[in-house]
C-alpha cells in the first residue's frame, strides 16, 4: 500500500530564467493554484496525504504557501470574506507535510534517497512538481493501482513521437498487459530517434519500492569514488529493472510540463480555458484574436 510521497523542489529550474530567479518555478501559478498545490491536491485525491517535500534554501515560498497564517485569516473574517479566508486555512491543512533540505551529489536520484531515508523501508510515491495532469482519474491514482496490481516499481508513461526521444528516457517494453500497463526491463535515457527502443516517454511519476532505493544507494557510493557525475533516478530504475520485475502505466489524461517557456504558456492557456466563470469569455477573445 503507498501511503506516502515525496516531491523533489530544490532545482534552480534554470529552463525558466529569468522568471524562476526569486520566484521558485514550483510557484508558478496553473489557473489560480500555483503548480506545486496541484500536485499535492493530486496526491490528497489519491488517498496519499503524508507528504515529503525536499527543498533548498532559496524555495521558502513553498513553505510560506502552505504554512498557517492566523493573522490574514482573522484579516479576511473582520473584512467579511469568509470564503477566501477558509481557503487560506484550507492550504495548511491539506496535508501532512515534512520539508527536508537536500544534500550530497547533483542529479533528481539525491532528493529521493534523502526521503528514503526519513521515510524507511516501505514504497512511495516520487511526482515532480513542475507536471500538471488533467485526468478523469488522478495520475497518481494510476500509478498507486497499478502498484496496488504488481506490487512492483511503477512508472508514469506517456505516448511520444518518435523523433522526442532525445527528451526522455525511454522504457524497453517486454509485455504489453492491457489497460496501458506495461512489462518493461530497462530504459534508455535520451535515446536518438533511430534508437528509440519504444514509442513511451518515462514522464514525471513513479512508485518507488526499496529495491530501487538500494540502487540508488549503491550509486551514491560509486560517485563518491567518482563525484563527477551526476546520480539519476531512471538509472536506478534501469538497474533494478534487469533483475527484478518493474512496469509502466500509460497515464490516462493530458499532460502539460510547465518546465519550459512554451510548455509553460500552454498549462496556463488551457486552464484558463477551462475555467467556469472566465474560459467563455477567454475563448471569445481568442476567436477574435
Amino acid at each position: 500500500m503507498i501511503r506516502k510521497a515525496v516531491i523533489p523542489v530544490a532545482g534552480l529550474g534554470t529552463r525558466l530564467l529569468p522568471l524562476t530567479k526569486a520566484l521558485p518555478k514550483e510557484m508558478l501559478p496553473i489557473g489560480d493554484k500555483p503548480v506545486i498545490e496541484h500536485t499535492i491536491r493530486e496526491l490528497v485525491e489519491s488517498g496519499i496525504d503524508d507528504i515529503t517535500i525536499v527543498t533548498s534554501a532559496r524555495k521558502d515560498l513553498v513553505q510560506r504557501h502552505f504554512a498557517p497564517d492566523a493573522d490574514l485569516e482573522r484579516e479576511l473574517r473582520v473584512a467579511g470574506k469568509d470564503d477566501l479566508a477558509n481557503a487560506v486555512a484550507e492550504l495548511s491543512s491539506l496535508a501532512h507535510i515534512t520539508y527536508l533540505y537536500q544534500r550530497g551529489p547533483y542529479g533528481n536520484g539525491t532528493p529521493v534517497l534523502n526521503a528514503a531515508r526519513v521515510i524507511g523501508d516501505e514504497p512511495f510515491m516520487v511526482l515532480w512538481a513542475d507536471d500538471v495532469f488533467v485526468a478523469e482519474v488522478p495520475r497518481a491514482r494510476q500509478l498507486k493501482s497499478a502498484y496496488e496490481a504488481t506490487g512492483a516499481p511503477v512508472l508514469a508513461l506517456m505516448p511520444m513521437a518518435v523523433e522526442d526521444a532525445s527528451r526522455y528516457g525511454v522504457p524497453i517494453v517486454e509485455e504489453d498487459l492491457g489497460g496501458g500497463r506495461l512489462r518493461i526491463s530497462g530504459l534508455v535515457e535520451k535515446p536518438r530517434p533511430e534508437e528509440a527502443p519504444s514509442r513511451y516517454a518515462a514522464i514525471g511519476g513513479y512508485v518507488v519500492t526499496p529495491g530501487v532505493v538500494t540502487e540508488l544507494e549503491a550509486a551514491t557510493r560509486r560517485w563518491q569514488e567518482n563525484p563527477e557525475g551526476e546520480i539519476y533516478l531512471t538509472d536506478a530504475l534501469h538497474r533494478h529493472a534487469t533483475a527484478n520485475p518493474v512496469y509502466g502505466q500509460v497515464i490516462d489524461g493530458t499532460w502539460y510540463d510547465t518546465g519550459s517557456p512554451l510548455n509553460y504558456l500552454r498549462a496556463q492557456f488551457a486552464a484558463a480555458l477551462a475555467d467556469p466563470v472566465h474560459g467563455p469569455e477567454l475563448r471569445k477573445l481568442a476567436r477574435e484574436s
